[in-house]
């Protein structure tokens, strides 16, 4: 079975960091990943950007853009795309085509800051 393991902090927490102190803890974060990369168990690894870069498309049809992560305390993340585009307007227009399938969905479009990438899993991996 895959696990997605979410990382919350307290984003002020984290903006106050230095660079050098962010630069550390992404460090003991990179090496702390190592034997999980090496052993097969660690996949895609995301840092998300600021939450005031969020975006949010919710609404009937096309739906409306949203600022902020504003996804209800009812709802709860279910999966998560990582896409590669070059403008806000590119993702979100990637993020109306999943909810064309999927139209009771809420999406959360929001910039990866950090992106470590994996060496496995493969595309139908599964584990259980």
């Amino acid at each position: 079975m895959l696990y997605a393991i979410l990382a919350y902090h307290v984003e002020d927490e984290i903006l106050s960091w230095s660079p050098a102190e962010d630069a550390a803890v992404v460090a003991k974060v990179i090496e702390v990943q190592a034997p999980l990369r090496a052993s097969g168990h660690l996949g895609p690894a995301a840092r998300l950007d600021d939450t005031q870069k969020a975006r949010t498309l919710r609404g009937p049809g096309p739906g409306i853009v949203l600022d902020g992560p504003f996804a209800e305390t009812k709802e709860q993340l279910l999966g998560f795309h990582l896409v590669e585009y070059d403008t806000d307007d590119e993702a979100i227009a990637a993020a109306r085509l999943l909810r064309q399938v999927n139209p009771s969905a809420v999406y959360e479009i929001r910039p990866v800051k950090l992106y470590v990438p994996a060496d496995g899993f493969g595309a139908a991996a599964t584990k259980g």
